[in-house]
């Protein structure tokens, strides 16, 4: 029961707490970039999520195996074996999302989503742990980019998924297809995480890339300090 418990948590993980976007800030050159269309965010959003989970999966299979000095190379190579199966797989049988997410599914490589994930989990936890993890996160990324997307398409184009909500006679706002309106909207979904945060007295922990790197040679030494 308790594992189950803990797969769970996991899951849950990266679709609230620790939302990939709109929590930890990652991946937001993505999520401003692509979601000016709703096809566009779920097109990049099951893409990120496909790599996401197969190179958890991958990593943690290979953690024991792969040489502390040269981690990083490897996990590079692996998710750049999947971000080339998702190009090759849409552009032989989804021409239009493939040339609308252009040079952004290249850079699936080096997301710092992906690339984070792969460095603070999958090589420390199992297989089934990491695929429930990769699963829980690429979840939250698709439902930050759908929000994103909807808001910006509707207002923006007056359509959703291409279909006409707003009559052509009402103006549309342009602006919610450019730069300023991803960033707008990106910052009153993060006000609107903050809010429920405190409304639900469920603060998670912040903390500076100088913490993080503390925690993790204190980390580093109390291991070392068991093995001898």
């Amino acid at each position: 029961m308790s594992e189950k418990q803990s797969l769970w948590k996991i899951f849950t993980a990266g679709i609230i707490r620790e939302n990939p976007v709109l929590r930890l800030v990652l991946g937001c050159c993505s999520a401003l970039a692509v979601t000016t269309t709703v096809s566009g965010a779920l097109g990049m959003g099951l893409s990120m999520t496909f790599v996401l989970v197969c190179s958890n999966i991958v990593i943690s299979a290979l953690r024991k195996a792969i040489p502390d000095k040269v981690h990083l190379p490897c996990y590079i190579v692996i998710i750049a074996t999947f971000v080339t199966v998702v190009q090759m797989v849409l552009e032989a049988y989804a021409q239009d999302l493939y040339d609308s997410l252009g040079v952004f599914l290249a850079l699936i490589v080096v997301n710092c989503i992906i690339l984070g994930r792969a460095e603070m989990f999958a090589c420390k936890h199992t297989v089934v742990e990491s695929a429930v993890d990769g699963v829980g996160m690429g979840l939250g990324y698709i439902i930050t980019m759908l929000l994103m997307s909807s808001v910006r398409e509707i207002i923006g184009n007056g359509s959703w998924m291409g279909i006409t909500i707003i009559p052509e006679s009402v103006d549309r706002m342009g602006i919610m297809n450019q730069a300023p309106g991803g960033f707008f909207v990106f910052g009153c979904l993060m006000a609107l995480c903050v809010f429920i945060e405190k409304k639900t007295n469920h603060p998670i922990e912040r903390k500076t890339c100088g913490e993080v790197m503390l925690d993790e040679i204190d980390a580093a030494k109390s291991e070392g300090g068991d093995q001898a």
